[in-house]
């Protein structure tokens, strides 16, 4: 079955704000023929974001942050997560563009070189929102500190960590987020192959 199969009887934005609240009324198609009964869902629409694993292939470390989420406050987890970079697409932004971004607005690394790992449905029970993941080389040599934007409220903590102890967080649900669990997975899939591009790869300092 694919969309043709769902029949949408009325859309009403039901809250207006940093995020979208829209509440739709459907019918859809069900696996042993007719069609369902009428029922209400309600969808946040918050815009598609990107996702960033940022590495340095010459320390083997991971450049990752670390901020306070209230999504996890609210759910009774600790709410400082350890993260991949990550931020919304701004209208007329290619992902690419915003990986290279919040790479520098959130860690002050120069992130060069960004290699397509995958696309996946942040929440796909209540939100639209999609997230595009890429990885990209960094020299984290000098990489530390707090970042982000004052007007967004951010207090970013930049973390450098090996990829040996990295592999450990993620093994034992210390990082328990889905954009980092997701981005990091797929980077261990593919590091060696990554590794590999970016010992060949052209970069903007040459």
């Amino acid at each position: 079955m694919d969309a043709n199969d769902v029949e949408i009887t009325e859309t009403k934005r039901g809250y207006d704000g940093f995020f979208g609240l829209d509440r739709y009324v459907l019918r859809h198609r069900l696996y042993e023929g007719g069609w369902s009964k009428p029922m209400s869902r309600e969808v946040l629409e918050r815009g598609h974001a990107v996702a960033v694993v940022l590495f340095d292939p010459d320390l083997d470390s991971f450049v990752l942050i670390e901020q306070f989420r209230i999504g996890a406050y609210a759910a009774g987890w600790n709410p400082w997560l350890i993260e991949i970079v990550a931020g919304i697409i701004d209208k007329g932004e290619s992902p690419e563009a915003v990986a290279l971004r919040e790479s520098l607005e959130e860690t002050g690394c120069e992130a060069l070189d960004p290699v397509f790992l995958c696309r996946f449905l942040a929440s796909s029970g209540c939100t639209s929102e999609t997230v595009e993941v890429f990885a990209a080389r960094v020299d984290a040599s000098n990489a530390g500190g707090i970042h982000g934007l004052d007007h967004e409220d951010e207090d970013i903590r930049v973390l450098v960590v090996p990829s040996d102890e990295v592999w450990e967080w993620l093994d034992s649900n210390k990082i328990n987020n889905s954009a980092a669990i997701i981005g990091l997975e797929k980077f261990r899939a593919r590091q060696q192959e990554l590794i590999t591009f970016w010992g060949r790869a052209p970069s903007e300092n040459g």
